[in-house]
């Protein structure tokens, strides 16, 4: 099994600029289109600086959640600020986290590496703790020797 740890985190609140995913749940290359195309946008039309500005930290969070049985991705930041409403305040709650590091050549290799190992890997053969639902993100936390560092964030509860 990969390496990950379980990490007792404080409830804690993401400000994101989000967009639905149309493609299957099993299509993996429409849902990585669609969520690249999320970042390119809020990237050039500086929204996600906007969001950068008003953050608590340096971390970037690419969050997933299920709302109204729509399945949502979010660009967001750690923070206690609102602005306008077209960013929403994804609660996380406090609790058990499994969390996996990883770093990888660009933000999307990063995410796409984490999410599989989590997902593919991790959840799939825990005996002792469980993805119920809920809020789940990739967190970038930074940049060494040309790569991007950051951890992958899942509240879990045990089994």
């Amino acid at each position: 099994m990969a390496a990950y740890t379980l990490e007792e985190k404080g409830g804690f609140s993401v400000l994101g600029i989000g967009t639905e995913l149309k493609s299957d749940y099993t299509d993996y290359a429409g849902m990585n289109k669609e969520k690249e195309n999320l970042w390119r946008t809020v990237e050039q039309d500086g929204r996600l600086d906007a969001l950068k500005a008003v953050a608590a930290n340096n971390y970037i969070f690419a969050v997933n959640e299920l709302v109204n049985r729509k399945r949502m991705y979010y660009a967001g930041v750690m923070t206690e600020a609102s602005v306008s409403e077209e960013h929403r305040v994804i609660q996380f709650p406090k609790g058990q986290y499994l969390v996996i590091q990883g770093e990888g050549k660009t933000a999307d290799e990063l995410s796409s590496m984490l999410t599989g190992i989590a997902f593919g890997q991790v959840l799939p053969e825990a005996n002792n703790f469980a993805y119920v639902g809920g809020p789940n993100a990739t967190v970038e936390m930074g940049q060494r020797d040309g790569l991007i560092y950051g951890e992958m964030w899942i509240p879990v509860v045990k089994k």
